[in-house]
């Protein structure tokens, strides 16, 4: 098959979402299929530019701060390469901006449009209004207007498949996971990295993973870590992989309580050495709320960590409390987090346990039987897609194509216009 994905986020840009298009991408292609990656382009690291299968449209670098791009509209650039890559299915991860590049593409092809629901929008909108509600409620709002307008919708689990459809998602929900490379992951040379980052190899290493963001709670998690320091030895380390706005948050933290030699900020990872990172870590901590998976946590297993979370959406689907980790009430304060760290540590026989049950956890999310699964999802849809109002076709190509282009543009305005009228008034019969 010739598959089409659009993503807001690719490689290098460091996240869930755009690690998991690309081993996606990467599996679909060893199984014998053609992948083509609309993606806007990143600062730093040219090589990914040239990856013949990945189109970059030019994008805003940083918007707003962040560390996201903001593609840059060039429909008939895109057009002209989709037409030429002859397309099967188109794929959108996300439903604004490139997921807009998408569902035109799939309306004037009259291909079936599938929409996977990695994020939950939400708890993003501060890098646009700080503290907005509506526009909270309109990120949600356009999610699920967007799925709906789609063919097939795919929730990377099943607490997200439950939340979309109490939402209003009516379209039919498949929950297909982003896949782990288990053997990759349990592969890591952890000494090794922690020699590089200057980390004795007999200490306690506390860590984390992921992009450095508000949106993950990290303040939260700074906090609950050198709250649990203060029952902890002075071999006891706090190792955060990665990058972004929430850095100097974690720094500045650590520095206050005087404890900046016992954190390691080892920055952005890729590769071997992500493997090598995770088993560096003696236990993972993770805060975030606003996860549809919790990669991070599956990956983390897979190099045989346990895992201390708070309850929350994707992330209860993956840490069951008392077996592979802690699952701690998403209310749980700063101090009851420490508390379940500083338990672990005194107890190193529930580790080992939680160690072997976490390794078993991951392997249920491997790559391959994830990919066969989203390969059965794209068969099984129907090779054209007929969407009312197009008007009649094969008469006059040209005048078929201007229909087709300004219904899709017409039901986008009218859809996404709803969903912002609807959220204004949500707002103001609460007030």
């Amino acid at each position: 098959m010739n598959i089409c994905m659009f993503t807001n986020t690719y490689l290098p840009h460091v996240g869930g979402v755009a690690r998991s298009v690309s081993s996606f991408a990467e599996d679909l292609q060893k199984l014998g299929h053609n992948i083509m990656i609309v993606a806007p382009t990143f600062p730093t690291d040219e090589a990914h530019l040239e990856d013949h299968n990945v189109l970059r449209v030019p994008a805003v670098q940083n918007f707003n701060g962040s560390d996201f791009s903001v593609r840059i509209p060039i429909p008939l650039f895109i057009d002209k390469k989709i037409d030429e890559f002859e397309p099967h299915v188109i794929h959108s991860h996300h439903p604004f901006l490139l997921g807009d590049a998408a569902f035109r593409a799939a309306w004037r092809r009259d291909l079936p449009l599938v929409f996977t629901h990695h994020t939950l929008y939400e708890q993003y909108t501060h890098y646009v209004f700080p503290e907005s509600k509506v526009m909270k409620r309109l990120a949600i709002e356009i999610a699920t207007v967007y799925a709906n307008l789609c063919t097939r919708v795919i929730a990377p689990s099943e607490s997200i498949a439950r939340l979309i459809r109490e939402r209003g998602v009516k379209k039919p929900i498949e929950i297909i996971p982003t896949g782990v490379d288990v053997d990759f992951f349990r592969s890591g040379d952890g000494i090794s990295f922690r020699n590089s980052q200057g980390i004795p190899e007999d200490a306690f290493v506390i860590g984390h993973l992921g992009r450095l963001a508000p949106e993950k709670n990290l303040q939260y998690l700074a906090e609950a870590v050198i709250k649990a320091f203060e029952e902890l030895p002075e071999n006891t380390f706090f190792l955060v992989v990665g990058s972004g706005p929430s850095e100097k948050t974690i720094t500045d933290m650590f520095k206050d309580a005087s404890l900046g030699k016992r954190l390691v900020m080892a920055g952005k990872r890729k590769g071997r050495e992500l493997a090598d990172a995770y088993k560096a870590m003696d236990l993972f901590v993770f805060s975030s709320k606003s996860e549809t998976q919790g990669l991070v946590l599956t990956e983390a297993m897979a190099a045989e960590i346990p895992v201390i979370a708070l309850d929350a959406s994707g992330t209860r689907d993956i840490l069951e409390d008392g077996k592979n980790g802690r699952l701690l009430p998403e209310n749980a304060d700063t101090e009851q987090f420490a508390g379940a760290i500083v338990d672990f540590f005194q107890n190193p026989h529930t580790g080992a346990t939680w160690r072997k049950a976490a390794f078993e956890t991951a392997l249920k999310f491997s790559r391959d039987a994830t990919a066969k699964k989203l390969i059965r999802l794209y068969q099984s849809l129907p090779a054209n897609v007929t969407r009312e109002g197009t008007g009649p076709e094969g008469t006059f190509p040209v005048w078929d194509d201007l229909l087709k282009t300004v219904k899709a543009e017409w039901t986008l305005l009218t859809e996404k216009g709803d969903a912002l009228l609807k959220s204004v008034l949500q707002e103001f019969n609460q007030q």
